[in-house]
């Protein structure tokens, strides 16, 4: 099979385990304890969202707002990180910093999907701060908050496209020549609007084309099976347990 790319993020051998948010099923999302938690299970890579304080702090939070978790209406962005960091989840966990993830886990691969514009220019400034790129995917479900990351870290930025070139490469599996962007993994759902979207004929055009395909976010037993057995190049779970039980009862059969 055909690979565009050696990056680190995507050599790991068989098909990559992400916990989602660090495992949302098994822990409180995005938090540390999540995390620690994946981990110490022997995740190699998470999948985080990530949002910026007003005075440029980049936190790993899903929401906006710290309604749903914390019960605090506040938007992150309003806030500063001398706020911020008093404020606790449902479950006691404070709001973590993405350096503090990057540098408790030196050697974690982090899918990284950027929440809004203003996040951007501070996210690539930490990575490049910290010397992380290798570690880094960023994905964005609005392209140019993708484009602007690539502008800022360079052509060695490993990023997921968003809906249009996805549509373009599920249009190649049907034989349509749609050009497309020089991405060398999709971070995709099963399916999209009740159509689906991951088959062994949109495997088949990725791979031909060196793309890595990595699944989100898958729950159960056979969902996951059934991918694994088509050959995705990776799935996102919100139960890292489980994922851990179906890949070795797979790779003993």
């Amino acid at each position: 099979m055909a690979r565009l790319s050696t990056h680190p993020f995507l050599t790991s051998p068989g098909a990559q385990r992400f916990a989602h948010r660090g495992g949302a099923l098994e822990g409180e999302e995005n938090t540390l304890p999540a995390f620690r938690h994946a981990v110490s299970l022997g995740y190699t890579h998470v999948e985080l969202d990530v949002h910026a304080t007003r005075d440029g702090v980049v936190v790993i939070h899903h929401d906006d707002t710290l309604q749903r978790l914390c019960g605090d209406t506040r938007a992150i962005a309003a806030m500063d990180w001398a706020e911020l960091q008093t404020i606790r989840t449902r479950g006691g966990a404070p709001i973590p910093r993405l350096d503090d993830l990057l540098e408790e886990f030196p050697e974690l691969f982090v899918a990284i999907e950027a929440k809004s514009h203003s996040v951007v220019a501070p996210l690539a400034g930490l990575i490049a701060r910290m010397n992380a790129l290798e570690r880094i995917c960023i994905g964005a479900f609005d392209p140019a908050r993708t484009r602007q990351a690539r502008a800022l870290l360079g052509p060695d930025l490993l990023w997921s496209p968003a809906h249009g070139q996805v549509a373009r490469l599920w249009a190649a599996g049907w034989g349509l020549p749609l050009a497309l962007d020089d991405f060398a993994v999709v971070q995709v759902p099963v399916s999209w609007r009740g159509i689906p979207l991951v088959t062994p004929r949109f495997l088949r055009a990725a791979h031909q084309r060196g793309i890595h395909v990595q699944v989100w976010t898958v729950n159960d037993t056979d969902h996951m099976q059934r991918l694994l057995d088509w050959g995705v190049d990776g799935l996102m779970t919100d139960r890292p347990s489980l994922l851990n039980d179906v890949m070795a009862r797979q790779q003993r059969e």
